[in-house]
Formats: structure tokens, C-alpha cells, sequence
């Protein structure tokens, strides 16, 4: 067939790996959201943003019913969500998300890669204090005519910081205001390309290049394995 073909082949290979890794962390995003607050996004502002996130990852609708229609049966699995704490090389403080089946296997993964990696597993609340829990929504900067009217009137619905990146504006608001902004951004019509929760660093610390790497490789290491769903880490 020739190298042309070949190399088309690989890319194909890879982008459809991608999408799979892609569409089973959505589909446990969409599993979780069902299970904390039902399979009506009308309802459920948590799983109105996992159903924006699998648009955004290009997940047909038919797998995103099912998600949701598997979520709602006897038979769905059961996912639990739980937080890691630890640190990483350096003295970078480390919050893993996980959502996971079998959370015995999952604290023996997790103590493993901090451990291979120059880290160490922490207790429960050792470095929580130092992120604050925010959501983040991306809409597109030509979506907002007015920058200083939009953020008053979305101050009560509890924005809290408004920050450009490439052609989004991301908006930051408290992790229990994520329902009311929401809502007060589809009732103007503002199309929400994503949304997330991340925890921000109240304290940073400076490294090394070198330093850097040593953080980078562990948590490579984490991005490989689909059970874990996001990291926050705290270094400049």
C-alpha cells in the first residue's frame, strides 16, 4: 500500500484511540452526574456539562442517551468518585480526582505512581486547604458584546473573574455557583463551548526546569490510565 497509506493508517489509529479514551472518561463524567442528580439535564446543571463536554469531544448523541440511559438502570456500574492527596518531587502539593469501581486498586495505583515518581501519598486533607474549588466555563469572546455589562450582570449569578484565552473567554465563578451561572448564561443565550471544575492553587512555588520535568513525568504517568479524571498542582 505505501508508506502514504501506512502513515494515514497510524494517524487514524491514534485518533480513534484518542476519541475511546475520550468518550470513557465522558461517559463516566455523564455516569457520576446521573447518579448525583438524576438523568434530567433540566435539573441537573452537572450533567448538562457532561453532556457540553461530550459535544465537545465529538460523542454522537446516540452514545451520549445511552450513557445517560445506562446511568439510570439497575445494572450501571458504580463509580465512586474519590480525591487523592499528596506530593509530588519538589514539595508540589497534588489533588488526584479519580472516578473508579474499586477503590482498593485505585489507592494502590495511585501510591505507586507517587511513589516510582519521587512523590509520596498524603492523608486526607494534608493539602486540600491550599486549592480553592472553582468552575470554569469557556464561551466564545464574540459571544460577549459588552465585557464590563456582561460581568455586572453576571456578578449575582456568581462570577467571580472573567479571564481571555486565544479566541474563548473563560469564566470563574465559585464551585456552588456552577447551577446559577449556568442559567443565567443559557437564559441570554450565551452557548457554553466547555465546562469544568478545577481546583486553583492559593500558593505557588517556583522550579527549575529540571525541577519541572521530574513533576511532568508523574503526572504523564497518570494521564495514561483512563481511571483518573483530572489533577491540580500548585508550581510556577
Amino acid at each position: 500500500m505505501g508508506r502514504a497509506f501506512e502513515y494515514r493508517k497510524a494517524t487514524k489509529m491514534k485518533r480513534w484511540a484518542g476519541m475511546a479514551k475520550a468518550f470513557t472518561r465522558v461517559g463516566r463524567q455523564i455516569a457520576l452526574a446521573v447518579k448525583s442528580g438524576g438523568g434530567d439535564p433540566n435539573y441537573n446543571p452537572r450533567l448538562r456539562m457532561a453532556i457540553q463536554n461530550a459535544k465537545a469531544a465529538n460523542m454522537p448523541k446516540a452514545n451520549v442517551d445511552n450513557a445517560i440511559k445506562k446511568a439510570t438502570s439497575k445494572e450501571s456500574e458504580n463509580y465512586e468518585e474519590v480525591v487523592y492527596e499528596g506530593y509530588a518531587p519538589h514539595g508540589i502539593a497534588i489533588l488526584v480526582e479519580t472516578a473508579t469501581d474499586n477503590p482498593t486498586r485505585t489507592v494502590a495505583n495511585v501510591r505507586h505512581v507517587f511513589s516510582k515518581y519521587g512523590g509520596s501519598l498524603g492523608t486526607s486533607g494534608s493539602v486540600d486547604y491550599m486549592f480553592a474549588r472553582k468552575a470554569i466555563f469557556a464561551v466564545a469572546k464574540t459571544a460577549i458584546a459588552d465585557r464590563d455589562e456582561f460581568e455586572l450582570e453576571m456578578i449575582d449569578a456568581g462570577l467571580e473573574e472573567i479571564k481571555e484565552e486565544d479566541e474563548q473567554m473563560l469564566l470563574i465563578a465559585g464551585f456552588s455557583d456552577f447551577g446559577s451561572l449556568t442559567k443565567a448564561l443559557e437564559d441570554k443565550g450565551i452557548e457554553i463551548q466547555e465546562s469544568r471544575f478545577e481546583r486553583i492553587p492559593a500558593m505557588l512555588k517556583k522550579l527549575s526546569d529540571e525541577e519541572v520535568e521530574d513533576v511532568i513525568k508523574l503526572i504523564e504517568k497518570w494521564k495514561k490510565t483512563t481511571m483518573f479524571s483530572s489533577f491540580s498542582t500548585r508550581w510556577i
